[in-house]
């Protein structure tokens, strides 16, 4: 009945869907710009595999999606070495972004959810074994996927308490998407009884934790062998990193940059805008001109003592987090904070504003007594200032971020074993 529903009603629901906000919105309009000639293109991208090997498929929704399938993909590589792996996204900015990633054969686009799409682009795939990350299910791909005997695992699964109390069609819905995957392994403690709340009959239930932790952890290690600025430039002072900044994270924390430059002797702020377009960079110079000195990271050739550095580059925010004493994360005054774990695992300090219950990671952090909220220029002052000035406060705060992260590390490994029996099972029978 659900297949019915979804496909009578859902399906032509959503591609109208999809086609108005293509027209209203220019990131929808590129996603199905990018689908124009997706079966043709992956077809050349799959006639450069080999024609027996095995292929494992993971489905991402955006590029948040992706950086958990990262530890994954690396793994499967480490153990399995003849896999090749095929990673989809739903969204542009995970597509376009992803192209020079070198962990994957082949990168595309999934294709609208029509049982039509479904069937031919699993077997143009046909991989022994498909992923999905977080959330992104898409049902007609699942269900085409268990007529054919494929195993379907979910990564990092996450589900709202008591979802189908609260929307008993969409809950019966789920129930008949999810009963055709067969292995759900979720972040938490929580998210598994959600799961099993649901009722379901096939799907076999557990918790693996965040591959995000894994992620953090060896994007950390591998970050200290890269030297982003000069020893000369950073050694003795006590540098704020600003990260994923918004104009409404800068408007509090530029006042409180002020006072912390005033009051802390060799305060440095490193600013690494979330956008660093020429408009976006044109407009935090002038927020920043008459209070305080600033040069762009493209000229730091000729840095002459500023305190700010903005930075004019993408792709070193990670690295960058190794050189503060303390770090805000921004996107908590707009619709939600970014990453905290990338400063946690240096083991700093880390900083936000009040819209940070998007992410369970900032909630745990201040529980810990490893991240502080500000609402105000006022309290970030005041936060910085003892964070900078108080050498046994940022350190027991920076130790406590860093235990965090380190605790629970181990999700891919968990992740492995899982799919291990499934994947041994595909190697014996293509031999």
């Amino acid at each position: 009945m659900w297949q019915v529903l979804y496909n009578s009603i859902g399906v032509p629901f959503l591609w109208i869907l999809f086609r108005c906000m293509a027209v209203a919105s220019a990131k929808a309009a590129r996603a199905v710009r990018g689908r124009d000639r997706l079966f043709e293109e992956l077809e050349t991208k799959l006639s450069a595999l080999p024609a027996q090997a095995l292929r494992v498929w993971i489905h991402s929704s955006s590029m948040g999606e992706f950086e958990q399938a990262k530890p994954i993909i690396a793994a499967l590589k480490k153990r399995f070495p003849e896999l090749r792996i095929v990673v989809s996204f739903f969204s542009p900015s995970g597509y376009e972004h992803s192209q020079a990633y070198r962990g994957a054969d082949v990168i595309t686009y999934i294709p609208f959810d029509s049982r039509r799409h479904a069937r031919r682009f699993i077997g143009m795939i046909r991989p022994s074994v498909a992923i999905f990350m977080r959330y992104d299910v898409w049902p007609n791909h699942c269900w085409e996927l268990r007529r054919r005997g494929i195993p379907v695992v979910i990564a990092n699964a996450t589900l709202r308490p008591k979802f189908h109390h609260t929307a008993p069609i969409l809950g019966g819905m789920h129930r008949a998407l999810y009963n055709a995957v067969d292995t759900i392994l979720t972040v938490s403690r929580q998210d598994e009884e959600n799961f099993r709340a649901l009722r379901l009959t096939h799907p076999v239930i557990g918790t693996m934790g965040d591959t995000r932790y894994d992620q953090v952890y060896q994007r950390s290690n591998d970050s200290r062998a890269r030297r982003i600025l000069a020893p000369e430039l950073v050694e003795g002072r006590k540098v704020l990193v600003i990260g994923s900044s918004w104009e409404e994270d800068e408007a509090v924390l530029f006042p409180a940059c002020g006072e912390l430059v005033r009051d802390v002797p060799g305060a440095l702020i490193i600013l690494v805008p979330h956008e660093p377009t020429p408009e976006t960079l044109e407009r935090i110079e002038q927020r920043l001109n008459g209070h305080l000195t600033h040069i762009r990271f493209s000229d730091l050739a000729q840095y002459a003592g500023e305190s700010v550095i903005i930075i004019d580059s993408i792709g070193i925010l990670m690295p960058l987090y190794r050189y503060g004493r303390v770090a805000y994360v921004g996107g908590s005054f707009r619709q939600g904070i970014h990453n905290v774990l990338e400063p946690a695992v240096y083991g700093i300090p880390v900083l936000f504003g009040p819209e940070h219950r998007n992410s369970q990671e900032a909630i745990a952090l201040v529980r810990e007594g490893a991240a502080a909220v500000g609402a105000s220029s006022e309290e970030f002052s005041a936060l910085l200032i003892r964070y900078c000035t108080d050498d046994s406060v940022c350190r027991e705060s920076g130790e406590k971020g860093k235990q965090f992260v380190l605790q629970h590390v181990g999700a891919t490994e968990r992740f492995l074993d899982s799919i291990a029996e499934p994947l041994a099972a595909a190697r014996k029978g293509s031999v």
